[in-house]
């Protein structure tokens, strides 16, 4: 099967786990005290701040799971009707982040675990035109190009609107995707929704990459937003509504694992560059040392060889790097298949034309993964500045 790559180990320093980032969030004990011992319920009760200059989702440590839905407009929604569910939407996520209900939630009672939910808010091209705002819409708005290995199926591609909803516990994120899609009812139609799930916190050491279905370290080469801010975060260079966003990719990633499972461990591994157990690279000791491209075996062949993933994937451009954000998926199979499997494939960008689109071009050319990955479903949204208090969420393009 000839499928299509999904930048699993090269272009996207690492976040580390959930629990590396709660780690150095917390106080250091007084010395020869012991560190107070955290409540059972500690990963329930997290919660992340809403307001702020950027919205949160985007840098804030992946949770455990995530859903991810687009909406379609319904005719003759405007700009006035995009303000009132902005407005309401901005209410109920400040509620929901905060673990309490939202205004007109029928199920509090599953509103009182925030477990670190996020939700953040994405505009696709479509939402431009209905505001009146086309001229506002970002260069790098649009479907990304076609690609060779692209099989790109209508029920997981664009929107108008997106909604990224994780936390540290899926019911959590069931009931705040259920409350936001039912009140924009009125305002939209859901065109798809995917869910994905990671590593659960607490279950691997602080600081582990996730793992893909495949069995693969994915995202060691995610850069530091703290490092980079101007990899993920949008400049203030003349469209001043987007300064402190940033741009939105969603790539649904299909894997034949059937035919990977044929696949010995040894070509397993030069398809990707890497070691399966420790993510190191061929030439390497440990996940994140630098591979080496110009090693040599003893027969004068590259360790790493021309089509392997970690090397289609690198460049010397700085600017060509990318947030990633991804999430496993593990669907239902149809009849005849054993399964359905692959990842929600979610990057984070200042600009999708410069960063995202070169990269997947080098892997759609040469990259061996191809033969077990396919695109299915493709969008790009952008996802506007956060909202400060007093504020709500596009605030500053759609009262501009």
């Amino acid at each position: 099967m000839r499928g299509g790559a999904a930048a699993f180990g090269g272009a996207a320093l690492a976040l580390g786990g959930r629990s590396a980032w709660e780690a150095a969030a917390a106080p250091s004990p007084t010395a020869g005290s012991a560190a107070p011992a955290a409540p059972p319920d500690a990963s329930g009760r997290a919660t992340v701040e809403f307001r702020g200059a950027r919205q949160p989702g985007v840098t804030t440590p992946p949770q455990a799971f995530g859903a991810f839905v687009a909406f379609d407009l319904v005719e003759g929604v405007d700009r006035d009707a995009l303000v009132r569910l902005m407005r309401i939407w901005t209410d109920d996520v400040e509620r929901l982040m905060a673990g309490e209900p939202g205004l007109a939630d029928t199920e509090p009672e599953l509103a009182t675990v925030p477990a670190s939910l996020t939700v953040t808010v994405g505009y696709g091209p479509g939402l431009f035109t209905a505001a009146g705002l086309e001229d506002r819409r970002p260069t790098w708005l649009r479907p990304l190009p076609a690609f060779g290995v692209d099989r790109l199926e209508d029920r997981w591609n664009g929107g108008d609107l997106v909604l990224q909803v994780c936390a540290d516990d899926d019911t959590t994120v069931s009931h705040a995707l259920r409350l936001l899609t039912k009140e924009a009812r009125t305002f939209t139609t859901v065109r798809w929704v995917q869910r994905g799930f990671r590593g659960t916190p607490g279950a691997r050491p602080p600081g582990t990459t996730m793992r893909n279905l495949m069995g693969q370290v994915d995202g060691t080469r995610n850069p530091d937003p703290g490092i980079d801010p101007d990899l993920v975060w949008h400049p203030d260079d003349g469209a001043g509504w987007l300064a402190g966003g940033t741009s939105m990719v969603v790539r649904r990633i299909a894997m034949d694992l059937d035919t990977w499972d044929e696949l010995d461990r040894s070509g397993r591994e030069q398809a990707v560059g890497r070691r399966l157990d420790t993510g190191a690279p061929l030439t390497g000791t440990h996940e994140h040392d630098e591979p080496d491209l110009a090693a040599k075996d003893a027969n004068g062949l590259d360790v790493i060889g021309p089509f392997a993933h970690i090397r289609r994937a690198r460049t010397d451009d700085a600017g060509q790097r990318f947030l990633r954000r991804a999430y496993n998926y593990d669907a239902p199979p149809s009849p005849g298949a054993l399964s359905d499997s692959g990842l929600v494939f979610v990057t984070f960008q200042a600009d999708v034309d410069r960063q995202f689109v070169p990269i997947q071009q080098r892997l759609d050319e040469l990259d061996l993964l191809n033969e077990w990955t396919t695109p299915v479903g493709s969008a790009v949204f952008a996802v506007p500045p956060g909202a400060r208090p007093g504020e709500y969420l596009g605030q500053v393009l759609l009262d501009g």
